[in-house]
């Protein structure tokens, strides 16, 4: 580390290029999905519940697991498709009376998709190896130079449930999917498959999907990154560090409509003032 270590990055830039080893981006796509009506599937003890519930609410949603599967496209080179399987965790307050307590029921919703994404072509085989100190290296498996898909998916919107006669709804109970054992876990067990009530929750995803490969880049070096501080050990007392914080002026008197949107004078949006 050098003497000055407040010394800026600035100073330090070289601009030597590199070779380095990294996942490049060649294709994506992002998606505002309003998932309506998924069957909200729980466990046997769950569904005893729902089945004798005076009123249902949701209070949450989450992403449980998401499984993918990328198939080239016949007839177009470079090209895949990728199969998504979303797995949804659901969060529902049962009230066994109106105006009683509720107690927690956690559910499932399933959903997918497809999207076709362009990701180049290669051929090639590729051998690496661990390190392995004083002994030999362990090598992995060799795979083929294919892309790699990659979802990211922000937290559900929980929009709406409705609850129906299970015997109205038939496709409620076909369940085509190998569901992860880790998300089983979830419900608390296994699928119900019998009951009299169906909970059919509405959902808001939003999602960017994409389709990366690992290629060998040139790009600009601005030296290492050193860092710009020493560390200091904190022997203060509580109290003296509680003495430093900040009061949360915002938590007391919460920012209004203006605060908020800036210059946008409150309307939401950018709105031209005449």
């Amino acid at each position: 580390m050098p003497d000055n270590v407040n010394e800026t990055a600035e100073n330090r830039i070289q601009g030597e290029p590199v070779c380095v080893d990294a996942r490049r981006v060649y294709d994506s796509c992002g998606d505002k999905d309003c998932l309506s009506e998924l069957p909200v599937y729980v466990s046997a003890e769950s569904q005893t519940l729902i089945d004798n519930a005076a009123n249902i609410r949701i209070r949450g949603a989450d992403v449980l697991d998401v499984v993918l599967d990328i198939e080239p496209v016949p007839f177009n080179r470079g090209f895949y498709s990728i199969d998504i399987v979303f797995y949804f965790g659901i969060t529902l307050d049962v009230f066994a009376a109106a105006g009683g307590a509720s107690q927690q029921v956690n559910g499932l919703c399933i959903s997918d998709k497809k999207v076709i994404l362009y990701g180049s072509e290669g051929n090639v085989r590729v051998f690496s190896s661990d390190m392995t100190t004083d002994a030999y290296d362990v090598h992995n498996t060799s795979a083929r130079s294919l892309p790699t898909a990659n979802v990211q998916v922000a937290k559900p919107i929980a929009l709406a449930i409705s609850v129906k006669d299970r015997q109205l709804y038939p496709d409620g109970n076909q369940l085509n999917y190998n569901i992860p054992e880790s998300v089983l876990e979830y419900i608390g067990g296994n699928i119900s498959e019998e009951g009299e009530k169906l909970v059919l929750a509405t959902l808001g995803v939003f999602s960017i999907v994409q389709l990366m490969r690992n290629v060998q880049m040139l790009i600009p070096s601005y030296d290492f990154c050193i860092p710009e501080k020493r560390c200091e050990s904190n022997t203060d007392s509580p109290c003296e560090m509680f003495s430093r914080l900040d009061f949360p002026t915002d938590e007391f008197f919460p920012p209004n409509v203006v605060d908020q949107n800036g210059e946008n004078n409150g309307c939401g949006c950018s709105c031209d003032n005449e």
